[in-house]
């Protein structure tokens, strides 16, 4: 069956965007999106909130929210805008930040642990649920919509690309494809969020995107979303006279944004009301919060407005009467957002790690430094060695002799915080003074909050058409499995874990790999533990190169707990010679196959978090 469409899921930390192109007429739009906008009120808008809302059995009566689609949502849950709005008033029974929880490598995705800290006793779900709910929910919009239009779509006549953090881990990766399959969007093909508003960028610009940009360019692709900050590289080279591009380096998943930003704001105009004899209690600390982040797109958005007001309802039957007044001004504004999270800092200042209780609530690894300045500074300085480490890719850079970074040449922006004019305008003037003054030009078109998913329906049509340009990407770390040394047993010595590179940085999709040089043992027929580390900075790895010293050299990512079945015709927990044999699919997830030596037999170890 021929591909008839390209169908873009930016599933989004906040808010979540679906877009499609017919492959006939090429032409990319933004679907709307049906959802509960109110009681006894649906309605159309172009994103559906990541949240999601359940409701007490008797708060609402039943089929309160009919959708004009079979949901499996039912009744238990109630999914986008109104999820959020009619939550912030009942937070132990709203979820957001699925995403977030689904990449923490301390809980079970699969665990019904959400809401986070809630005392309800039934209706929790878990990241992975609420994954699979989102995409489900979107499957089920887009469709209803194009039937609206008389495209009465198959999605196995789709390309289907659902985008991702670039700083997501092959775990976090791998848990939302399945997500999406069980979803019912079948296999679909990931891609980095970064990477999709650069292909939004050159969809825009047409045919005279490769004016505005040249060999030896180097873009930053600057993404502050509501909860997360992720950081990219691109570099534009000349290949016989064509441009090419390459992602070289991605940053950490960094949960710092727009959120932040709000809870900053609410805490300082709480300070204001408190010393103007105005107290108010939790509840109204949320509606604070939703205050806040109104009048700080208000200020934002019209330059000449000096002030916002701010107005805090409080429960009961006179509202009007007890409502809270204050409000925000320009100054205020700047000092918390501009100088507390784009503080004007050295390009040699890094993220402060602060000294914490040995005790500490359990929950979401938020940043410790608000300063957005200083991760991008760490972000960029971890670049270079990165580049330095391959000898392949620090020839696409002219890196000065002496460098202490990776300086970029062209930003693109993307996120809904960027939509503030002052805060672009902060971090160019901070690439600038990291530079010796060098101006660094901003990219002009983007579309903070639906680019992305713009972007992947145009990279899913180039991938259906074989047309169009592809950003050469490929693995984004390099992963590693973790080997026992084999040494003499001493008492009180434990033996460093040792580390087998498996996948190369870069290591292309549709492409596998076979370490034929080396031997291994592997553990069948009992319980043993296989772990899994990885590492943003040594691009200049091989396959089979074995680093001797784990866990001081690389970030370790996961054990995994498995019982491999033995083969018939040797013994249980016989060790089995063993080659290694890495794949990176089509759909840009990761393989790992375990071969014997002497047969054709073969045992896959999953990527994935330990389970009980």
């Amino acid at each position: 069956m021929s591909t008839r469409f390209s169908f873009g899921i930016d599933l989004g930390t906040s808010n979540s965007v679906i877009a499609v192109t017919d492959l006939q007429t090429e032409q990319a739009e933004i679907v709307e999106i049906t959802q509960i906008l109110g009681l006894n009120q649906i309605g159309e808008i172009p994103t559906l909130a990541s949240a999601v809302y359940i409701p007490h059995r008797d708060e609402f009566a039943e089929n309160s929210f009919p959708m004009p689609w079979d949901s499996d949502a039912g009744n238990t849950a109630i999914i986008g805008h109104f999820a959020r709005e009619h939550g912030s008033l009942v937070p132990d029974r709203l979820i957001t930040s699925a995403k977030s929880w689904l990449s923490n490598p301390h809980i079970d995705p699969r665990q019904s642990s959400l809401p986070w800290k809630s005392d309800i006793q039934d209706g929790k779900l878990s990241a992975f649920e609420c994954s699979r709910l989102y995409l489900g929910y979107l499957k089920s919009a887009f469709l209803y919509a194009q039937r609206a239009q008389g495209r009465d779509w198959d999605l196995s006549e789709g390309q289907i690309v659902v985008t991702v953090p670039a700083s997501f881990d092959e775990i976090a990766r791998g848990l939302t494809a399945e997500a999406a399959e069980a979803a019912g969007l079948g296999k679909v093909t990931l891609l980095e969020e970064p990477q999709a508003a650069f292909y939004a960028w050159i969809a825009q610009s047409g045919k005279n995107w490769r004016a505005l940009v040249s060999p030896g360019d180097l873009v930053l692709v600057c993404d502050v979303g509501g909860g997360t900050a992720d950081f990219s590289l691109i570099a534009v080279t000349d290949h016989e006279g064509a441009l090419e591009l390459e992602r070289i380096s991605v940053g950490e998943h960094i949960l710092l944004g727009g959120d932040n930003m709000d809870l900053a704001l609410a805490y300082m105009l709480q300070a204001q009301l408190t010393a103007e004899g105005k107290a108010i209690d939790s509840w109204q600390f949320l509606a604070l919060v939703h205050a806040a982040s109104k009048a700080k797109v208000a200020l934002f958005n019209d330059s000449s407005l000096g002030e916002a007001p701010i107005a805090v309802p409080s429960r009961g039957s006179s509202l009007l009467a007890r409502t809270v007044s204050t409000k925000l001004d320009r100054a205020a504004l700047e000092q918390v957002i501009l100088d507390g999270f784009f503080a004007k800092t050295r390009i040699d200042e890094f993220p402060r790690e602060t000294r914490r209780m040995g005790l500490q609530e359990f929950g979401l690894p938020y940043a410790s430094d608000p300063a957005i300045s200083k991760h991008l500074a760490r972000f960029l300085n971890r670049s270079l060695q990165n580049v330095k480490a391959n000898e392949t890719l620090a020839t696409l850079i002219d890196i000065p002799s002496g460098a202490e970074f990776l300086a970029p040449t062209a930003v693109l922006f993307n996120g809904g915080v960027f939509k503030a004019e002052p805060i672009r305008k902060r971090i160019l003037d901070l690439l600038a003074s990291w530079n010796q003054g060098q101006p660094v030009r901003e990219l002009k078109g983007f579309d903070p909050d639906l680019a992305v998913a713009k972007g992947a329906a145009f990279y899913g049509r180039n991938r259906a058409t074989g047309k169009g340009i592809r950003i050469k990407a490929g693995a984004a770390r390099s992963y590693y499995i973790g080997l026992e040394s084999s040494l003499p047993a001493v008492p009180g010595f434990r033996p460093p874990v040792k580390a087998l590179c498996v996948v190369p940085q870069g290591m292309q999709e549709g492409s596998e790999l076979l370490i034929e040089e080396q031997t291994f043992g592997l553990v069948t027929g009992e319980p043993a533990d296989f772990r899994f580390f990885s590492s943003d900075i040594r691009s200049g790895d091989k396959p089979g190169q074995i680093l001797p010293d784990a866990e001081r050299e690389l970030e370790d990512i996961s054990v995994l707990e498995v019982n491999l079945p033995p083969m018939p015709e040797f013994p249980a927990s016989q060790i089995i010679p063993v080659q290694i044999n890495s794949v990176v699919t089509e759909l840009g997830t990761l393989e790992l196959w375990m071969k014997h030596t002497n047969s054709d037999r073969r045992w896959k170890v999953e990527f994935q978090v330990r389970t009980e």
